[in-house]
């Protein structure tokens, strides 16, 4: 047969497209070409391909061979084409079933001894297949799990080409390759927890003010000075929050795909905590990179917690390029020949020390600090960015008292009423396709049947006229008093869910 065809699929981002994998066996000098905008990794596959088919008692070094990659005006990237290559080129000199290798899609790398490598982003890619019609994936034995992750579609696999070159030549009449056995997990789907919320002594307003930020999805910063447990605090916020659900899980699972990051063993439920150090670019925070576009950590930590310690020594331009993902839950990375998308849809926790020193909190006599120092320290946090924080809270230092003092409250226990406040959230804002009060668009607030009266928001109207909110600070003030209803059991917010949302805007702010 001159031309064989089998399918792939070409990542964009978390969004996928089908390629057709062609190849034409032509006459002349020996040769193997790729053409379909292939990147610096896709145009070495012909040498591992060759080797692997040498592995599988199938040469393929005398043959004049031209591989396209339709649709050829996409971009092509990752070694995740081998297979499929070697597949469609195997079948052009009848080593394979060309009608039985058309319609299944193949993802894996090739070792030069023809051994199937996992490559990244499996679970995008089936979930590409999935949606474009595809039933039938064949990949490498690290990747079946991830791929039986998606419904409705068959997933093969074999150790090597050789084996599934066999596996093929078996095939008579209707048959298919046989499915990949499942893989058995002691702790698939089930959320885990690995600290407790209860291991922080004291800290009663910092904990209070977690529990409100769980409650409503608000972000949050932590400010006090070293060893007051700030992040402490922070890495047990996803020990209160809701399980993720099955759709939620498989999100995040498949950003971490594209970074290798993904777990063996099934879905887990926990939500992610992703806390980058502060020397993190701005392209490592929000996605990037010089070749493939891979998603940062705030792409990574979707549906879960992004964690920035030490937030003032981060880099100004990482700090401001948070602001659009924070606002519209999404990153997009623009490039000349392309624009990619990652969700964000994150809670940040931002954790900072009052000054350099850190000393610089109470009456700050030990603080070393020069004036000038602090106001620098202090504008690293900028407004705009913090503006976009829904509670800022003082984190004091730990007393003997506090160390000596009942356990308190458990995550457990603590989850059970965060769990309470989303659901009456969700009730509330089924109708808008809304889940969580810091997702409601600010206008909605305002307006009536859910405008509160002006003795309720008298407080805050104040403020406003007065400049010690903006507009985007009236409205998540407004969203943090219903999560605080929400939270108490209020069906509207009273005027002390105002003014406690409003305390909560202001007082944490890095001192000056």
């Amino acid at each position: 047969m001159s031309v064989a065809v089998t399918r792939a699929v070409a990542l964009r981002g978390m969004s996928g497209h089908l390629v057709d994998v062609e190849c034409h066996l032509g006459q002349g000098l020996p040769a193997f070409e790729i053409g379909g905008l292939p990147d610096t990794a896709l145009r070495q596959a012909p040498q591992r391909v060759r080797a692997a088919a040498l592995s599988a008692s199938c040469s393929l070094s005398s043959r004049q061979l031209t591989v396209n990659l339709s649709p050829a005006a996409i971009s092509k990237h990752g070694t995740g084409f081998d297979l499929a290559i070697a597949v469609a080129a195997l079948a052009t000199i009848g080593a394979l079933p060309a009608a039985r290798v058309r319609e299944t899609v193949h993802i894996a790398e090739l070792g030069l001894d023809g051994r199937l490598r996992h490559v990244t982003g499996v679970l995008p890619a089936v979930l590409a297949a999935q949606q474009a019609g595809c039933d039938h994936v064949v990949v490498a034995p690290e990747d079946v799990p991830e791929a039986r992750l998606v419904e409705g579609v068959r997933v093969s696999s074999a150790s090597c080409l050789d084996e599934l070159v066999k596996a093929y030549g078996v095939l008579r009449g209707d048959g298919v390759l046989p499915e990949a056995p499942a893989v058995t997990t002691t702790s698939a789907e089930t959320p885990r927890r690995q600290v407790d919320l209860a291991d922080v002594s004291g800290q009663h307003e910092a904990r209070a003010a977690l529990t409100l930020a769980a409650a409503g999805g608000h972000h949050i910063l932590l400010n006090g000075p070293p060893g007051s447990g700030k992040t402490m605090l922070a890495e047990r916020l996803v020990t209160i929050l809701p399980p993720l659900t099955r759709e939620q899980a498989l999100e995040t699972l498949a950003v971490r795909s594209l970074v290798g990051d993904a777990p063996q063993g099934g879905l887990d439920l926990t939500p992610p905590f992703v806390a980058p150090h502060h020397s993190a670019s701005v392209a490592a925070l929000v996605g990037g990179g010089s070749g493939a576009v891979l998603p940062g950590a705030v792409s990574q930590a979707h549906h879960g917690v992004l964690f920035l310690d030490e937030a003032a020594e981060f880099a100004g331009s990482v700090l401001q390029a948070l602001r659009q993902p924070l606002e519209s839950g999404r990153v997009v990375v623009a490039r000349a020949r392309e624009r990619i998308t990652y969700p964000a849809r994150v809670q940040l926790v931002l954790a900072a020390n009052p000054c350099p020193c850190g000393e610089g909190f109470g009456k700050g006599l030990s603080c070393r600090c020069r004036p000038t120092e602090r106001r620098a320290y202090a504008a690293r946090l900028s407004g705009p960015l913090l503006d976009r924080v829904d509670i800022q809270v003082q984190v004091p230092k730990v007393s003997l008292a506090d160390l000596s003092e009942a356990p308190p409250d458990s995550s457990a226990e603590i989850a059970q009423r965060v769990l309470a406040a989303r659901a009456a959230q969700a009730e509330r804002w089924s109708g808008l396709g809304l889940t969580l009060n810091s997702h409601v668009p600010g206008p909605l607030l305002r307006r009536a049947p859910w405008r509160l009266p002006r003795a309720v928001t008298s407080s805050l109207d104040r403020s406003l006229e007065q400049g010690h909110v903006t507009g985007r600070g009236y409205d998540r003030v407004l969203r943090l008093a219903w999560t605080s209803a929400d939270l108490y059991g209020r069906t509207v917010p009273s005027p002390s869910d105002v003014g406690l949302a409003l305390m909560y805007r202001t007082q944490g702010a890095v001192a000056a």
